[in-house]
């Protein structure tokens, strides 16, 4: 069903896709070629264009019809690019995407700088909008990201780690980017604020969603799926909703366990998969599951308020997309 979904998708779409990728390599246009191909070694790598196409579709709901959506959209794979950049040095992740990671390549230095590029790109693009609303969404999206990323360092291997904080984890780690691609096409479209508020809780819903099913991916997806190794945030000491509800759940002998499990530097498959089964047995997956459903109810019910049209079939999809993915 996923595969039938993700297709469904790309043709829906396909143009657009076409068209984000020459706006990509057009509006990168570093100084430096060496900036360009730290840049390129992530953004042409296969990624989704999820964010990009996100704030397209948000923008023609909202009725509109103007090249230049194309090129803005740009700004939100770009946020969305350095921030991955950012994060594989912070975490010192070998592999995303299926291959080496940029700063593997590359100095920490010179990678998280191209980073630093990609984000004053996107600025710069932003500001091509003249809309102060707009540069605001993508200046809180930049701060809001980076303190959802130094909470997570500061919280890292942390064995009582509460749902609570890991909600607020994600939101400004995942949510507030999609969120925003979402508001800045209504915003883009000058639509009212009722459909600019739909749509950034649309966004909203969507982006919880989308990392919930990440964080199980994390344990029930492959390698070769992933693009990486599976119970990589665990091994790096970050506690995610299937996790956090099976500690919660688990008997004082589990849980200690569990938390030995976690502390540990040599964590192998056989562990780990003694792990997958206790996060099933005290139903943390079949809890994460259903959380990131609700999202999804959610965010499509945002919709609502919106007549028919391929842009809307697009959102409803992608939201049913976000939780039936198996990558």
């Amino acid at each position: 069903m996923t595969k039938g979904i993700k297709q469904r998708l790309v043709e829906m779409v396909a143009t657009d896709l076409e068209k984000i990728e020459i706006e990509l390599e057009h509006h990168l246009n570093p100084n430096l070629e060496l900036v360009r191909q730290i840049a390129s070694h992530l953004l042409f790598s296969g990624g989704k264009r999820l964010r990009p196409l996100l704030m397209i579709h948000s923008a023609r709901l909202c009725g509109y019809h103007d090249d230049f959506e194309i090129t803005f959209s740009t700004i939100f794979e770009y946020l969305h690019a350095a921030t991955l950049l950012h994060d594989d040095v912070v975490d010192e992740a070998d592999i995303r995407r299926g291959k080496k990671a940029a700063h593997t390549k590359w100095s920490a230095a010179k990678v998280v700088l191209t980073g630093d590029f990609l984000l004053a790109r996107a600025l710069e693009i932003a500001a091509k909008t003249r809309e102060p609303d707009i540069i605001s969404i993508i200046a809180k999206i930049t701060r809001d990201m980076s303190q959802g990323e130094i909470d997570q360092l500061e919280k890292k291997g942390k064995s009582d780690l509460s749902e609570h904080e890991y909600l607020e984890i994600i939101e400004r780690k995942t949510a507030v980017l999609i969120q925003g691609a979402c508001q800045s096409g209504a915003i883009l479209a000058k639509a009212p604020k009722e459909k600019q508020e739909a749509l950034n809780q649309y966004g909203f819903h969507l982006g919880m969603a989308f990392q919930m099913a990440d964080d199980l991916l994390d344990y029930t997806a492959s390698a070769k799926q992933l693009g990486k190794n599976p119970g990589a945030d665990m091994r790096e000491g970050k506690l995610t909703l299937p996790l956090i509800h099976t500690l919660a759940n688990a008997s004082p002998e589990d849980k200690v366990w569990i938390k030995d499990a976690i502390a540990t530097t040599k964590f192998d498959l056989d562990q780990f998969e003694k792990l997958k089964q206790k996060l099933v047995a005290y139903k943390g997956i079949e809890y994460t599951e259903n959380r990131a459903q609700d999202h999804v109810k959610k965010a499509k019910a945002c919709l609502d308020y919106f007549e028919e049209c391929p842009s809307k079939e697009f959102l409803c999809v992608v939201a049913d997309y976000a939780i039936e993915r198996k990558v």
